[in-house]
Formats: C-alpha cells, structure tokens, sequence
C-alpha cells in the first residue's frame, strides 16, 4: 500500500523532466527563459516539490540554471562551452579507449557489437531518447574496461553536466547514423587491440560531434548542417 505514492512520484517527476528537456532542445523554451513552477504545477496536477527536484536534476545537466529569488530559466550554451565540454571529453575518453584496447575481453567487445547493432535499429527509427540512453551503454562500457575508477568517475560527472549538449548533437540531422559507422570503426580497432587507433578515433569523433553542434548553433533554428562537417566523421 505504501509503495504507489512512491512510484507514481517517479513517474510524474519523469514526465516533467521530459517536458521540460523535450521544450530546451524544439526551442520552444528559450535560453534565459524563466520556467514556471506554478504552471507545471498546474498541468501534472501535483505540488510543488516534485518538480523542485526535476529543477536540480535538469540543472546538474546543464539544461537549467536556478537563480536565489528568479526560480529557474533555461541555461545559456555558447560556443566555448561546446569546445571546451568536447576538447576535455576527447581527451579522457580517448585515454579510456588507449587502455581498454588492451584489457576487453571477447564477451565485452561482442556486447559492443550488439549494442551498435541496437543503436543502428534506434537510428533507423529515428528514436533519439533511447538512441542516447543506448549509445551511453556502448561508452560506459569500455570506458569502465579502463580499470580506472578515478576516471570513470570524472568523465561520469562531466557527461551528466553536459547532457544537453550531447542530446543536442546527437539530435542533429544524420547525426546518429554517423556515430553508429563510428562505433564500428572504434570496434575494430579493440579488436585488433590498437590502443593508438582507438584513442584516435573516440577523440577524433568526439572532437567532430562538437563541430557539427557549433555549426548548427550558428543557423537558424540549430537544423541545417552543412554536410561536409558530417562527412568529415564519416572519414574518421
């Protein structure tokens, strides 16, 4: 009895992080736009604490910023903050791919290749949520392979800070069907256990999905990229 005011707290406080993650990334909520406790409130019908809670969690994901007294507005993105998220994420993760090469094991590398194939079905369906949620899984993977805690743990809080930019990039028009031809390359360097190529490429496509999203930042409405910035991933 006492567990369904638990879990339909869970499932509202979800639903209202979606909404408001959904409106960041269409536009429909603005960067410096204020969100508005009451009319959330209103709409799920519920108080105030719950989506409080939604407010620190999209904010420790950069999706808002919650002001003493102004309550919370959508977070400013500039270009420094793509390059700087995608140059610090390159490095560490191409360091965690140098030293995975050597230590996946053949189940692990056959558990990438099924997660890839996942991903390209997610692709193909255009499914963005859980095409994110899966391609975390395939870089959680050899990157916990690393052996390294102390970095999994700083490439965990970077990548959860920067939530919204990674959604965003991956959002992007013929996006994730390059990052599924990525992950096939990155796979065959573990497998032939070349440390040197698979840093190269996890920081090189890195690297590139930061150039795509600054390009698209810089049109109108973030929808049109040119496609020889893609292509340049594809090249990898």
């Amino acid at each position: 009895m006492r567990r369904k005011p638990i879990e339909r707290h869970q499932t509202l406080r979800e639903k209202i992080l979606e909404t408001i993650r959904e409106a960041i990334l269409k536009g429909a909520l603005k960067p410096g736009e204020k969100v508005a406790e009451p009319e959330l409130a209103e709409r799920f019908g519920i108080s105030r604490t719950p989506i409080r809670e939604a407010f620190r969690q999209l904010e420790s994901e950069g999706y808002l910023s919650v002001i003493p007294r102004k309550g919370a507005v959508v977070a400013s993105l500039s270009e420094r903050d793509v390059e700087e998220f995608y140059a610090i994420k390159s490095i560490l993760e191409g360091y965690a791919a140098r030293i995975a090469a050597e230590r996946l094991s053949e189940r692990d590398l056959e558990r990438l290749e099924t997660i890839n194939n996942n991903l390209e079905k997610l692709a193909r369906d255009g499914d963005v949520k859980n095409f994110f949620r899966v391609h975390n899984e395939f870089h959680e993977l050899f990157i916990r392979a690393a052996g390294n805690d102390k970095l999994l743990e700083l490439i965990n809080q970077l990548v959860l800070k920067f939530n919204r930019l990674r959604m965003a990039s991956l959002s992007l028009p013929g996006r994730m069907e390059i990052s599924v031809r990525e992950h096939h390359k990155i796979i065959e360097a573990f497998r032939a256990q070349d440390g040197a190529r698979a840093d190269e490429l996890v920081s090189k496509t890195a690297a590139i999905g930061g150039q795509v999203l600054i390009q698209s930042m810089a049109q109108e409405q973030g929808l049109k990229v040119e496609k020889s910035v893609l292509q340049r991933a594809v090249d990898v």
